[in-house]
């Protein structure tokens, strides 16, 4: 059985969907191809998903999905079973910052819903949604460590999470400052933030509302600060698979009419100002560059 958004979700949706749903007649002119026509055969999306990128998406006490990254997929499954005129169950599949590209490239998940940038280098094996966020490589380290900025990482073990453009950041930097990093490559979020929890790590280095999500959900959060300067620009983006176009119309438009519809907004509210269902929040307004392309999103093409 497909599990169903939040009643908060429904409701506020409810309009802007029904005006995604009335370009559903475009599509029936045309055959489905790509991923529209495979959901259409089996009657179901796979959703890729991240068990620990807070508040984007990870998992909830339940080990349910659940995140800001989340409920903007849960928006592209309703328009895109809208424009293929069936119900999908979702499958959720878990992936990690090493294995999701992959899992998109090779059709294992149809959209991975987790806390991805959009680069030119990737953009070379999948595509990306308009950008739903915007961050960048910071360092996080215990309070009263000798690191205030990238130069202070000199010789120093930093922990860096497979596959992540914050590992090839990090490598960059060592390189061109001549510091000689030791870098210590974990599998996830989870593990890289307890390197440094253990004393296995002096830092590490990932973008900067991850490193708070991580911050603010654990219990010895006033132990640890995030520090220095933005050492990288990172927009995030819902991958799905290269060379669709059908597909790509559908992410445009809903886009589209999620910013119109304020839904972007909302949601943003809702995992990066509110309290969490841990408890917790990140507390972290929303930037004047993403308010720039939420709003430039919200205009409709000619």
């Amino acid at each position: 059985m497909k599990p169903k958004a939040t009643r908060s979700v429904l409701s506020v949706l409810l309009a802007g969907l029904l005006a995604v749903a009335s370009l559903a007649p475009a599509y029936a002119q045309e055959q489905l191809t790509g991923t529209l026509a495979k959901v259409r055969e089996t009657g179901a999306i796979a959703i890729g998903y991240r068990e620990s990128s807070v508040p984007f998406s990870y998992l909830n006490a339940r080990k349910e999905p659940i995140g800001y990254s989340i409920e903007l997929c849960r928006a592209l499954v309703t328009a895109i079973e809208d424009t293929v005129n069936k119900s999908l169950a979702i499958r959720w599949v878990p992936v990690t910052s090493d294995s999701r590209i992959d899992a998109v490239a090779s059709g294992k998940v149809d959209l991975e819903c987790g806390s991805t940038t959009n680069n030119l280098e990737r953009q070379k094996r999948v595509s990306f949604s308009p950008t739903m966020f915007v961050s960048g490589t910071k360092v996080l380290v215990k309070k009263g460590a000798p690191i205030k900025s990238f130069r202070d990482l000199a010789g120093k073990k930093v922990a860096v999470t497979a596959g992540t453009t914050n590992e090839k950041t990090l490598r960059d930097l060592s390189e061109k400052f001549k510091l000689r990093i030791n870098l210590q490559v974990a599998r996830d979020h989870a593990e890289s933030f307890g390197l440094v929890k253990s004393g296995q790590a002096d830092a590490f280095a990932t973008d900067d509302v991850l490193l708070y999500g991580l911050i603010a959900q654990d219990a010895a959060k006033s132990d640890y600060e995030v520090v220095g300067d933005f050492l990288s620009y990172d927009p995030y983006g819902i991958m799905y698979r290269k060379g669709d176009a059908q597909l790509a119309r559908v992410v445009n438009d809903t886009f589209q009419v999620l910013a119109e519809d304020g839904e972007i907004h909302r949601q943003y509210k809702r995992w990066f100002l509110r309290k969490l269902p841990s408890g917790e929040s990140i507390n972290l307004p929303m930037s004047a560059q993403l308010e720039t392309i939420i709003q430039t999103m919200s205009v409709k093409a000619e």
